[in-house]
């Protein structure tokens, strides 16, 4: 295999935290229609909703708070008030204005890694709010392009790396999700290094691939530079 030119970052739960504030928004979703079902059933009605309109609408903020609304229309049928769809809403608008919190070790693995090697930034979900994020986080300088796709698959990783004239045999891509970050960069041909985030979203999970010399675990981006060295040594 050649050495490693160009490594793609995964963002939201990779570079930065996401899901813990889905997690606090769908908490208090449960308390507000609490008087209806229980946290356990709404949960599955409302991840039904978002594997259903992932299509329309993508994946975000957005579509997560339009299906919390529809949830909340079904299971109170029709009766969930007005006061309750604007407090969704306000809870939308406060997760899109959410600062930014670096998780351990990105800035400084950037910076180690930057000088020597093309850096791109390989994300999904809304456009606007992906762009938000990054230029809140300061690490916008670190990447020589970025890339905000409305999915994650094989197809999608083969088009960026033909957009910035990439052989997938030089290409490390990190991130959190298995489905994501990790299985279709590897169908490609090029190099991934997972790196597990606590909390993973129900329809991001996947099974471990079987192992392969194209593919590492790590605990944290600390660990990024000595996984670098061991696929280029090998």
């Amino acid at each position: 295999m050649r050495k490693i030119s160009t490594i793609g970052f995964d963002a939201d739960d990779t570079l930065w935290q996401n899901e813990a504030f889905f997690r606090l928004t769908q908490d208090k979703f449960a308390v507000l229609l609490q008087d209806f079902t229980q946290a356990d059933h709404l949960a599955e009605r409302l991840l039904a909703a978002e594997r259903r309109n992932l299509g329309q609408y993508g994946f975000g903020v957005k579509g997560f708070i339009l299906s919390m609304i529809e949830t909340a229309i079904e299971v109170t049928d029709a009766r969930v008030s007005a006061t309750v769809i604007q407090e969704l809403l306000d809870a939308g608008q406060d997760m899109l204005k959410h600062p930014i919190h670096l998780l351990p070790h990105v800035e400084s693995t950037l910076e180690m890694l930057a000088p020597d090697h093309k850096i791109l930034l390989i994300t999904k979900g809304d456009l606007l709010d992906q762009e938000r994020k990054l230029a809140q986080s300061g690490l916008g300088d670190f990447f020589d392009g970025v890339e905000v796709l409305s999915d994650k698959n094989q197809s999608s990783y083969r088009d960026v790396f033909a957009r910035h004239n990439l052989n997938p045999n030089e290409v490390l891509m990190v991130g959190n999700s298995l489905k994501s970050d990790i299985i279709p960069v590897l169908a490609t041909g090029a190099r991934a290094v997972y790196v597990p985030h606590g909390m993973t979203w129900e329809l991001e999970h996947a099974t471990m691939p079987v192992a392969s010399e194209r593919l590492a675990e790590i605990p944290d981006l600390s660990h990024l530079g000595a996984a670098l060295s061991a696929f280029n040594n090998s």
